[in-house]
């Protein structure tokens, strides 16, 4: 494990190697995940609800990662696990441009990339939580977050804009080529690391029986239950516009491909100034307080956008201040609940609690994205847009009364026993 101190993250040369991994396939991301509803939107005609369901198929393999995990938890070395999902998405993606140049291109074909993709992502992030307490020290978890969130919301800045671009000079279906070779360049750096292999599991209990340990450890954790069912309420309630917030943009704005890339990513800049301000907010108000912050504020941003009207710049701008928001608030969420999340997990349970959590959390995305593409047909997209703010409020109630709100630093954290 490195024995680098927590201020000098940069100096690690491991760090930076999976820095930059994560980071190249994080831009490659954005450019994907604009392209895929575009490609259902506009070459495929697709309705709201379609485009939810293609929403939902990016998220249905989280229902399995609890069963997953615990597989995943049996295997000592998780990084040869890591560069296999990455060169299976490099396979999944360039089948569709393949497949438009072959003018073969259906909405089936999307769903089973959504689907396929899905699956390796849910391996690749069962793996990651093991991978990344032997990367760096207990006192460099939250920097370290901090670190690859900041350079995830960069991504979510230049990577729209950039994604937009190349949709409109080169079509949605061949752009995600730039995709699919960030994963080659992500599995390469990964294979580079030398990280010392964890200790595997050593029980030999049926997979299904360690499982439900797996889940019963997760909802008898006094954080990480509580954690668990605030992240899951505000999923649910997210997805429900999330699905829907391309073809809002598109039809409802009237935005074109290139606009609300642009609106995207400059509104992705809240994204990273969150990154950067989390770890210093959370050591100034403390680690719970900024959670419960960042569970009111990113559900309820989405607000913005769906009052949106009058002149294109108007509405542009609208778009963009709703992902400023939100990417801020979600980052405030995100870095020190993770970091909370790492510190108070036992070893041997971190691949089993990140599939639990991916099961449940994630696995309730497919819903939202399905309630969000029926409640946009039944009372319009709009609507359901403004439903998903008021309902994403609902998820600080589960804070309230836990020590996740009481906890102020994680340096004091220890997971319980077994």
């Amino acid at each position: 494990m490195s024995t680098v101190s927590a201020t000098s993250l940069w100096r690690d040369r491991r760090f930076r190697t999976f820095w930059s991994a994560q980071t190249i396939s994080a831009f490659g991301d954005r450019v994907t995940e604009l392209a895929l509803p575009l490609i259902a939107v506009t070459l495929l005609d697709a309705s709201p609800s379609q485009v939810g369901f293609l929403t939902a198929a990016v998220w249905l393999p989280n229902i399995a990662s609890l069963f997953i995990g615990t597989w995943v938890d049996h295997r000592r070395d998780k990084r040869p696990l890591m560069i296999a999902a990455d060169l299976v998405r490099t396979v999944v993606l360039l089948s569709l441009p393949i497949a438009y140049w072959l003018d073969l291109l259906a909405l089936g074909h999307l769903y089973a990339i959504a689907i396929l993709a899905g699956t390796a992502q849910v391996f690749f992030g069962t793996a990651y939580a093991s991978f990344f307490v032997r990367l760096v020290e207990r006192d460099q978890f939250l920097e370290a977050n901090s670190k690859l969130s900041a350079s995830r919301s960069i991504s979510f800045m230049a990577g729209p804009a950039v994604g937009g671009a190349l949709i409109q000079a080169l079509t949605a279906p061949v752009a995600i080529i730039v995709d699919a070779l960030s994963f080659v360049f992500s599995a390469i750096q990964i294979s580079r690391l030398k990280i010392t292999a964890g200790v595997s599991e050593e029980s030999t209990e049926p997979l299904l029986r360690r499982a439900r340990a797996g889940m019963r450890y997760v909802l008898k954790h006094p954080y990480l239950s509580r954690s668990l069912a605030c992240a899951t309420t505000v999923n649910f309630f997210n997805l429900m516009s999330t699905a829907l917030l391309v073809l809002f943009a598109s039809r409802i704005l009237e935005l074109s491909a290139g606009t609300i890339g642009l609106a995207f990513g400059i509104g992705a800049s809240g994204g990273l100034l969150g990154a950067v301000t989390a770890s210093p907010l959370s050591r100034r108000f403390g680690a719970g307080p900024v959670i419960a912050a960042g569970a009111l504020i990113f559900p309820a941003s989405i607000a913005i956008a769906a009052l949106a009207d009058g002149p294109t710049w108007v509405k542009a701008v609208a778009l963009g201040a709703a992902e400023f928001v939100g990417a801020f608030a979600v980052m405030c969420f995100d870095v020190p609940l993770n970091s909370l999340q790492a510190a108070v997990t036992h070893d041997h349970m971190r691949s089993r609690v990140a599939g639990a959590f991916s099961s449940i959390n994630y696995g309730i995305r497919p819903l939202g994205a399905v309630v969000g593409g029926f409640l946009g047909t039944w009372i319009g997209v709009r609507e359901t847009l403004l439903v998903s703010a008021a309902g994403g409020l609902l998820s600080v109630l589960w804070l309230i009364g836990s020590p996740i709100i009481r906890t102020r630093e994680l340096t004091g954290l220890e997971p319980p026993e077994l």
